[in-house]
């Protein structure tokens, strides 16, 4: 490969270049290097030129088959798939856009043949696509008129095929209807008239889907991209049928070295639009470099490479569920008790990204380890164990007198067993501690809190995100959110749990927070 840079006389000579490069298929870092310019630069030169983000000027849709080989409906709250999905028309020309084994997922789990999936995040038609394939109308909406045109290419495909599984079942077919519009008005949809909502929206102002289209979410920051979906929310609401799902695929970015908590706060948008929480799913990425030059700067910078993706899967309650009171508990104790946590006794290397599949066999050990010998930094720490007891069990709490700590680790142990619990005083415990022990942390230090959702009334209590409202003092910096989860979780019994209309939970979260005790 020829790594000497070309120098062009003009901005249009090198535009022109860069397009040439991109239709004989050169791949982008080759460009970059060839013509000195950035990965971003040649992302909104095709933008431009194009009027859509793609990473190909050129994609065959020759379709070799309709249907993902051996594929198995998901049963547990981390999706995982190493081939991003290439049947029917699939493609990954559209930047972006997500794995067609997501909605296929959902379209399988919350609809049936002959009912209407709404998208109004179109893009490239990836839902679309799988609604055809299932049997599923579709009703999808896009800003981008580009975005729509690429839509139609993507559908327009023969299903008669033997390859198409539930053919002889489900005979008939749906042809989507793919139309220009704005996810924050659907004024065209009647009340209570869909059946699935299934959309990836655009993440704030990461990458840019358009050349500056008014109304384009994907120019806004993250406070405006906040504020504009909570019409795309409340839209959601009143268009969805009672008792029906909205699935919604959203990530987490990174602002000044910390993590900025946007799914959690688009969460928070849906919750507060009436929605309920009926599932909270962890999409894994498999694109993260984990060796070599990563690994090295993850270890002497501190930061993990982001891996995950958020698939809250929210509901509709029936008018009758609205009103349904909290029913009175005799709730368990919470005791804070200091403890040293069990520990591996070496690692051969650290965690580098933001998900850490863990061995069954010793996993608090390999937790707890990753843990302490990145965040402590061979000085003291301290680990506190929230368990649960009945009223009539007593448990003294530890004192302890050490000072200057640079780790403070929270763990809540029983939560493993999906207990019956008190929301507010586990919160208010955590508080507590925290605030109490902020005093003995080093400027720079750490705080970290291991804890878990939970499954309350058939809906998922997102502990992680209320300790993530709950904190919101200056003092506490939000570095990391790590998924945890064990090796061949995936691989459960799936004749007993797909007898469940729920998720098995089978993730946890560490919440990092950097104690900045001066100016940042």
């Amino acid at each position: 490969m020829n790594n000497k840079k070309v120098n062009l006389k003009t901005e249009k000579e090198l535009r022109e270049a860069i397009l040439r490069e991109k239709e004989k298929g050169t791949p982008d870092i080759e460009i970059g290097r060839k013509y000195g310019v950035t990965f971003r630069y040649i992302e909104r030169l095709i933008t431009q030129s194009q009027g859509l983000n793609i990473s190909s000027l050129k994609v065959s849709k020759k379709v070799k088959t309709l249907y993902p080989k051996d594929f198995k409906e998901e049963q547990t709250t981390v999706w995982s798939f190493k081939q991003r999905g290439n049947w029917a028309t699939h493609s990954g020309e559209y930047r972006g856009n997500w794995s067609p084994y997501i909605p296929r997922n959902v379209i399988l789990k919350y609809s049936k043949p002959g009912e209407l999936v709404l998208d109004y995040f179109c893009g490239a038609g990836t839902t679309a696509v799988e609604c055809k394939l299932l049997n599923r109308k579709c009703l999808a909406f896009d800003i981008n008129d580009k975005a729509i045109e690429l839509a139609k290419e993507n559908i327009n495909f023969n299903i008669d095929s033997p390859q198409l599984p539930f053919k002889k079942v489900h005979a008939q077919t749906y042809e989507p209807k793919l139309l220009i519009g704005d996810a924050r008005d659907l004024s065209s949809l009647e009340d209570n008239s869909i059946d699935l909502i299934c959309a990836h929206p655009p993440y704030a102002n990461i990458i840019h889907y358009t050349d500056s289209k008014e109304g384009d979410l994907s120019f806004f920051d993250i406070n405006e991209f906040l504020k504009e979906m909570e019409k795309v929310a409340k839209e959601s609401f009143r268009v969805l049928k009672p008792g029906r799902q909205c699935a919604i695929l959203i990530g987490d970015t990174r602002r000044k070295k910390h993590i900025i908590p946007l799914g959690f706060k688009l969460i928070n948008v849906y919750l507060n639009a009436g929605f309920k929480l009926r599932e909270l799913v962890i999409k894994r990425q498999h694109n993260c470099k984990t060796t070599g030059f990563w690994y090295n700067n993850s270890i002497k910078y501190n930061f993990l490479l982001l891996a995950h993706e958020y698939l809250p899967i929210f509901e509709k309650p029936k008018p009758s569920a609205l009103s349904v009171e909290e029913r009175k508990i005799d709730y368990n104790l919470i005791t804070p008790t200091l403890g040293r946590p069990s520990l591996k006794r070496k690692l051969s290397e650290l965690e580098t990204t933001t998900v850490w599949v863990l061995p069954e066999k010793d996993f608090e050990k390999y937790l707890n380890k990753n843990i302490i010998d990145r965040y402590s930094d061979g000085d003291g720490y301290s680990t506190i164990f929230l368990n649960s007891q009945s009223k009539h069990e007593t448990k003294g709490i530890l004192k302890k007198e050490q000072q200057n700590m640079r780790l403070l680790f929270v763990k809540s142990p029983y939560l493993n067993n999906n207990p019956i619990l008190n929301i507010k005083h586990y919160l208010q415990e955590i508080n507590e501690i925290v605030n109490r022990e902020l005093k003995t942390i080093t400027d720079n230090g750490y705080i970290v809190i291991q804890t878990q959702d939970i499954r309350e009334g058939g809906y998922v209590q997102p502990l992680v995100k209320k300790i993530i409202d709950m904190f919101t003092q200056k003092i506490l910096w939000l570095k990391e959110i790590v998924i945890v989860t064990r090796e061949g979780v995936n691989e459960i019994n799936l004749e007993n749990q797909s007898s469940s209309n729920y998720l098995k939970i089978v993730h946890q979260y560490l919440l990092v927070y950097k104690v900045i005790k001066g100016e940042r």
